[in-house]
């Protein structure tokens, strides 16, 4: 995980469905907040109404982390109705926007009405977030298919790489140890760094050196 030094001030989780990205936005965002950062998260999940960032707004919020979410999140209501707040979000510069993005193509479709504001300040950090034991993505080359797709649907090429494979709660240290190579097939065939390796906080000590910091350390699920 970048240091606080070189956090770029907009930062992107994007995945196929299923991947993992939502619980990643939400521990990236108490991270930058536990550094001092002034931060804010925005669910723009159209495709995903079982889980959202938006779902750990309490917590979120009491550590002092501004919330963005759909107007009609954790309802039955299911239109694709983006708040005007991340309009703004992206195009301030005094806070670090940290936006959980809907999966797959049809989700990314949702990111192109804020791109070019994205694009114009050019202080951003788009990753991929991929899960090796989800179907449609168990393999490099189905991850960079997936990756090439949402890509051309948001208009926006991504930077990094963020290996979040793992099982739920059967997740073990081979479970997240063995899709290494995988991962880092991938960054060849794309040409992107693995910016870090999620998994859980108590996995830590039993993976070998150079496997980073946990960062799902609240959620176990792995949602």
């Amino acid at each position: 995980m970048p240091d606080a030094g070189e956090t770029k001030r907009v930062t992107l989780f994007c995945g196929h469905y299923g991947s993992g990205k939502s619980n990643l936005a939400v521990n990236y965002a108490l991270r930058l907040r536990s550094r001092g950062l002034p931060v804010a998260l925005a669910d723009i999940d159209i495709v995903n109404p079982y889980f959202r960032s938006a779902d750990s707004r309490r917590e979120l919020e009491a550590a002092g982390v501004q919330v963005i979410s759909l107007p009609f999140a954790n309802t039955n209501v299911d239109l694709p109705s983006l708040p005007q707040e991340v309009y703004g979000l992206v195009q301030r510069r005094d806070v670090c926007a940290v936006l959980d993005v809907g999966g797959d193509d049809r989700g990314a479709l949702a990111l192109g009405r804020y791109v070019p504001y994205i694009r114009e300040e050019d202080n951003y950090e788009n990753l991929f977030v991929v899960n090796f034991y989800r179907p449609l993505t168990q393999t490099a080359q189905d991850a960079l298919e997936v990756m090439r797709e949402i890509e051309q649907a948001a208009r926006l090429p991504f930077t990094g790489i963020v290996n979040n494979s793992n099982l739920g709660r059967e997740t073990t240290e081979d479970t997240v140890e063995r899709t290494a190579s995988r991962a880092q097939a991938l960054s060849a065939l794309s040409g992107l760094p693995v910016v870090f390796t999620s998994y859980r906080e108590d996995l830590h000590p039993n993976l070998p050196d150079g496997f980073p910091l946990a960062l799902q350390r609240n959620n176990p699920a792995f949602s």
